[in-house]
């Protein structure tokens, strides 16, 4: 890692340290890489609380082919069919990739790979690294290779509140860090920032993250796509922690079952039982808990004495709750764990914006349609931060654009506080919607997302939310209408930019019109 900046026409400026940005930056070397990153290198980033590994179609008994059909039925007929063949086959070029780098992932003892099986996945081709704790293992590895490459500089503290543009390109940043707020040009962008759990009081993602990479690229003008579909993980440990710590899908891989306060098995009739689809368990766990039950986890003879050796992390967590998950039922409640819309990219990472190019959780390519396959997410976080910089590997920087100039003092934007409109994302926003809940849920987010303040940057997410959810009147994977249970017969992607957002919204508030004439006009 170098300790002292490169020229700023030469840079490109990646924000986020989680998998994505960590892969962008190692990939571009030996290019001039400036990494921003809110707290310690890898740290506060769903990568690292990944406890699943990597889907990847490596097995004996498996392909490309199957775990494409496998994606594209968990996405619920919102895939982009041909992004999602093009990520999954990705998956030797970045596992030599991560190895290159460092990541050891795991083996059996004739040193060939262990694959876990996870929800919706009809083969076994989970990689993991040191067991359940395979995002931290992942990111120490990239992290440790960052901080030997030369070309690549981390500012650690440092938070970007704006992005810079001229003529709809980007020219720079506006950042705070340990000194106060700054100006940092720069022509080159990578959004990598991870999901928006933040805005939601059950989630097992960092607190803090509340859609930054999304707020940055729409105020900067990038159109935004599917952001209704917010993915509820349905076994968080059910606890006092903040966030809610994880109980990863592969525990029901190994056949761990779902039971109510009763000993009823709820999900035994369902297609897949404990292995179905995650938005599928998610409600079911949710309509237990909504009519006053309660849901465990079942390891006891499916583990029993051997759940420490094959998930310490997890038992950790679990003893820490007073829980002893090889003896006891393990208490479970779903809560936002990932977030399958975003800004819209190609499968090179370009957002509409000319000079931004977003990767990771921050982004939507397509990959996972209305509803993500467990362990697809850091696949498709690796191939992009990977992609993206191969893609600006082989764009020259612009010489027409000139960037903004550095400066130590820039315009100060509040401090982001999710807590401020938590409470309203997680009453209307959550599992179950409807058109009733939709419309308080907008009308009270439009004003803080209009108005300068803590509350405005969550807002603005939180409210691209609803509107999204509001204009989709059906039910099809993560987003679930009460007053819309049926699918269409035609599945269909939205994409929006911040002004059509806003205008809706107002359109929306001040307005009885149907879901359908505002899509018209949209």
């Amino acid at each position: 890692m170098s300790e002292r900046l490169p020229p700023p026409q030469d840079w490109t400026v990646i924000v986020g340290s989680g998998i994505a940005g960590l892969m962008a930056a190692l990939t571009l070397a030996p290019q001039p890489v400036l990494l921003l990153t809110r707290g310690a290198l890898g740290g506060e980033t769903s990568s690292a609380w990944a406890q699943g590994g990597i889907a990847a179609s490596l097995g004996p008994d498996d392909s490309v082919a199957l775990h494409l059909a496998d994606t594209l039925a968990a996405g619920d007929g919102l895939c982009d069919a041909e992004m999602a063949a093009d990520i999954v086959s990705a998956a030797p070029a970045v596992i030599d990739a991560l190895e290159r780098a460092g990541v050891r992932f795991d083996r059996d003892a004739e040193g060939k790979p262990v694959f876990g099986l996870e929800a919706a996945h009809n083969r076994r081709r989970i990689l993991h690294a040191e067991g359940d704790g395979s995002g931290a293992a992942i990111v120490r590895a990239l992290a440790a290779a960052v901080l030997r490459t030369p070309s690549i500089t981390v500012l650690e503290g440092t938070e970007a509140r704006r992005l810079l543009t001229e003529d709809g390109a980007i020219t720079g940043l506006v950042c705070i860090g340990p000194k106060g707020c700054f100006t940092l040009p720069a022509t080159q962008v990578v959004l990598a920032t991870g999901g928006l759990g933040g805005l939601y009081e059950a989630t097992t993602n960092p607190s803090g993250n509340y859609g930054q990479g999304i707020m940055l690229a729409a105020r900067a003008g990038a159109v935004l796509a599917d952001m209704e579909f917010v993915q509820f993980h349905p076994t968080a440990l059910s606890s006092p922690r903040r966030p809610l710590a994880l109980v990863s899908e592969a525990v029901r891989g190994e056949g761990a079952l779902l039971l109510n306060e009763n000993g009823e098995r709820f999900m035994a009739a369902v297609p897949g039982a404990e292995l179905a689809s995650r938005d599928i368990v998610a409600r079911a766990i949710d309509r237990e808990i909504l009519r006053g039950g309660a849901v465990f986890l079942d390891a006891r003879k499916a583990l029993g004495p051997g759940f420490s050796s094959r998930f310490p992390s997890i038992d950790l967590l679990c003893r820490e709750a007073g829980i002893d998950p090889a003896r006891e039922l393990v208490p479970v409640r779903p809560a936002v764990h990932y977030h399958m819309g975003g800004v819209a990219t190609d499968g090179r990472g370009r957002s509409s914006v000319p000079g931004l190019w977003v990767a990771g959780e921050t982004a939507c390519t397509g990959l996972h349609g209305a509803n993500r396959l467990a362990s697809n997410s850091l696949l498709e976080a690796a191939a992009l931060g990977m992609r993206a910089a191969q893609d600006i590997a082989g764009t020259q920087p612009p010489t027409t654009r000139p960037a903004a100039a550095a400066s130590r003092t820039a315009p100060g934007f509040a401090a982001a506080d999710p807590a401020i409109v938590r409470p309203i994302v997680s009453r209307h926003l959550g599992i179950a919607r409807h058109a009733a809940g939709l419309s308080e849920a907008i009308r009270d987010l439009l004003p803080f997302a209009e108005q300068e303040g803590p509350a405005s940057d969550p807002a603005l997410v939180g409210l691209a939310i609803a509107v999204f959810a509001f204009l989709r009147a059906e039910s099809r994977g993560a987003h679930f209408r009460d007053d819309f249970p049926g699918k269409n017969t035609t599945a269909a992607r939205r994409r929006l930019d911040l002004t059509e957002v806003i205008a809706i919204a107002h359109d929306l508030s001040s307005s009885s019109l149907s879901p359908s004439s505002i899509a018209r006009s949209a």
